[in-house]
């Protein structure tokens, strides 16, 4: 037995050392870098858009008070580490603009509605939700609405919430709890949030018990990748801006945001795993002649074809036929050399 199948009976046995291979197997199966990607062209139109609505709110609200300007955009920003310095370095030009504010509104719900349809078609990808179950254009974009509102209100309340913790921290000269106590309550609504969203935007409903696990993944993940990101533009990528231009800022940019969509589709495949025991999986399922698979590998295969079924009255059944022993040749028995008739 080699050692790629002695790792494989290992990893069989091993819940701990099965579920990552096997939602990774699972990304793999779902094309989940496309759906990556896809996120990422549509979080990458609406971000600027949503960008220059909440400016543009920000100097309507703020107007008068340049100390709460400077605040809750520093919080706010603090979320998107590539361009927030930008932004942040010139929050002394906010000012109410109502053409800027109605052309805000309509391209960035246009773009934000994009996001949802992308991300409602990479829950259903993941959770194998048939095509004749998914919702409607109109039902969809209704959910995505839902969505995009509540999303809206928890990250204006995390930015709220994040700038009354770190005033309150320099106000008492206690700024690492000011910051620790931001981190935390951002921790909190960041998992609040994707549990929100794989629990509205996919077409078949799952109990909130089956979600919580990936949501939870997905908050602190997104969370260390905030932590990881500004320190990486802080210490590591100063001036680069100066030497790329806005050119090095776009792919700075994408990068992130194809990065942040990957943590949103491989922490919704961990859910789909564990709540359909999609686990453990044959380490050579990938290969089609593989014929050593296990029930887990049965479940995940079967669910990629029920969820092409593209009617009501359509019924998809899947079977696995098991290869037949080649037959093992008789040996034939020796022939007896024919007898002459005798000759009168």
């Amino acid at each position: 037995m080699g050692v790629s199948q002695r790792f494989d009976a290992f990893q069989r046995r091993h819940r701990w050392a099965a579920l990552p291979i096997a939602v990774v197997y699972k990304f793999v199966d779902d094309q989940g870098a496309y759906l990556a990607a896809l996120l990422t062209y549509y979080g990458f139109l609406s971000l600027f858009p949503l960008l220059l609505l909440g400016v543009t709110v920000l100097g309507y609200v703020l107007h008068d008070d340049p100390a709460a300007q400077q605040a809750v955009v520093s919080s706010a920003l603090r979320n998107v580490p590539v361009i927030g310095d930008q932004i942040r370095e010139n929050v002394h030009t906010l000012s109410g603009n109502t053409a800027a504010l109605v052309v805000g509104v309509v391209v960035a719900m246009y773009g934000a509605l994009g996001v949802t349809q992308a991300a409602q078609h990479a829950l259903d990808e993941v959770w194998a939700v048939p095509r004749a179950e998914r919702p409607s254009i109109w039902a969809a974009y209704a959910r995505g609405a839902l969505v995009v509102l509540l999303v809206g209100v928890g990250m204006m309340l995390t930015a709220a919430l994040s700038a009354l913790a770190t005033t309150a921290g320099e106000t008492t000269g206690l700024g690492g709890l000011g910051r620790g106590t931001a981190t935390v309550v951002g921790v909190v609504v960041n998992i609040g949030l994707f549990l929100l969203a794989y629990h509205v935007l996919p077409a078949r409903r799952v109990a909130v018990r089956d979600r919580w696990i990936g949501a939870v993944v997905a908050g602190v993940t997104w969370q260390v990748l905030l932590s990881a990101g500004t320190w990486l533009v802080g210490t590591r990528l100063q001036g680069a801006s100066a030497t790329y231009g806005l050119f090095g800022i776009v792919l700075g940019l994408l990068a992130w945001i194809y990065l942040a969509a990957s943590v949103f589709v491989l922490c919704a495949e961990l859910d789909a795993v564990l709540a359909r025991r999609l686990h453990p999986r044959s380490l050579f399922s990938m290969y089609p002649d593989d014929r050593d698979t296990t029930a887990a590998d049965r479940r995940a295969y079967a669910s990629y074809a029920e969820s092409e079924r593209q009617k009501d009255h359509q019924t998809v059944d899947v079977s696995f036929h098991e290869e037949p022993a080649p037959e093992v040749p008789r040996p034939r028995a020796p022939q007896e050399p024919p007898q002459r008739a005798p000759s009168e």
